[in-house]
């Protein structure tokens, strides 16, 4: 019974806003009438444009499915208005360079409400440059039977969350994780 008011009070909260958004792509090119050189040595990133990728709840299951491959994959359920979220961030933007040559894939499901995405999300996305990294969810169609068929522990009733897999191991954690509790999780699989 808990988990079921749990999970229908985060359905109710993913379904208080309705609005719905359009994506429009801007194919007009302006000419740079500037340059902005960086007052360091350093050789900075290009920002990655960020794409909309929504999921449905049947392929975020798909996901997060077992592979026969030697990959890990990690996959982060935040939302950019969490602040548990936004503070382990750094942690997996320096995982991912860390283990850029390794069978390693991190997935970031977006769970912020439709009206966000083409704002928030992507400013997000772009600004820590993690936009291929991020797919979205619409949390109105995840329903309360998501969460038993795809996890042991999480009823969607928080976020941040992490799950792990390599093959049949998997491992989940509900909350914000520490550099070294990451650094533990990941070195688990190996």
């Amino acid at each position: 019974m808990k988990k079921f008011l749990l999970s229908a009070m985060i359905l109710v909260a993913f379904t208080a806003c309705k609005k719905e958004t359009q994506i429009s792509e801007n194919t007009e090119i302006s000419p740079a009438d500037s340059v902005t050189v960086p007052e360091s040595n350093e050789i900075s990133e290009a920002v990655v444009p960020f794409k909309q990728i929504e999921l449905s709840p049947e392929e975020t299951s798909e996901i997060l499915a077992k592979k026969d491959n030697d990959t890990l994959y990690v996959t982060n359920f935040f939302a950019t208005w969490c602040g548990p979220c936004m503070r382990e961030m750094p942690h997996f933007k320096e995982k991912i360079k860390e283990m850029e040559s390794q069978p390693v894939k991190f997935t970031f499901v977006g769970l912020d409400p439709k009206e966000d995405w083409e704002t928030k999300v992507k400013a997000f996305a772009e600004e820590n440059n993690l936009s291929k990294h991020i797919v979205l969810v619409d949390g109105q169609k995840l329903t309360p039977e998501f969460f038993p068929k795809n996890f042991k522990q999480w009823d969607g009733g928080s976020i941040p969350f992490t799950f792990m897999r390599k093959g049949d191991k998997t491992d989940e954690t509900i909350g914000m994780m520490s550099k070294e509790m990451l650094d533990e999780k990941i070195n688990s699989f190996k």
